[in-house]
């Protein structure tokens, strides 16, 4: 049986350490590659506010959740400068973690009410460069409506982001 609670995906990337520290928390670095614009730096114990470029596509959202077997759900575009996330540590140049609501823009998502997941990037230098690993804990607090969704579309979302963060850091 697979555990709904917790995503971890690495990535090695040909980059030091240091810079990869910097895509993750300079606000325009990081929305170079995660696709949000963020109103405030990074800093402990502080909420995020932000706006996603472009928005959501509905009908790309509901064909892929179809593809992983899921119910399709309706999404809710984010209203712009909505908290994106609350920052937890920033300890340079190793790790960085927020709360966020985990798959926020499901209608069904009550985000004033909803338990938040706990974001972590672990960075470890490694002889091809940087090791990332990203984690996102918490999906058991999920309403148990909701939780398979937001963890299926949290994992493939992690997948794609693993990957834009390593062509933004080795500039390929």
């Amino acid at each position: 049986m697979t555990s709904l609670d917790r995503i971890e995906k690495q990535v090695v990337l040909r980059a030091p350490v240091e810079r990869v520290w910097r895509a993750l928390t300079d606000i325009q670095e990081f929305a170079q590659w995660f696709g949000v614009k963020l109103d405030q730096p990074f800093a402990p114990g502080r909420a995020i506010t932000g706006s996603f470029e472009g928005g959501f596509d509905q009908d790309e959202i509901t064909r892929y959740q179809a593809s992983l077997g899921l119910q399709p759900a309706a999404i809710r575009q984010p209203l712009p400068h909505a908290v994106f996330c609350t920052v937890e540590r920033m300890e340079a140049p190793r790790v960085f973690s927020f709360r966020w609501v985990p798959f926020g823009i499901d209608a069904e998502c009550d985000p004033e009410q909803e338990p938040t997941t706990l974001v972590e990037f672990q960075l470890e230098t490694v002889p091809e460069g940087t090791r990332l690993t990203i984690t996102e804990s918490g999906f058991e607090r999920v309403p148990a409506h909701r939780r398979e969704r937001a963890f299926m579309m949290n994992d493939g979302g992690w997948a794609a982001q693993a990957d834009n963060i390593r062509r933004h850091v080795e500039g390929a």
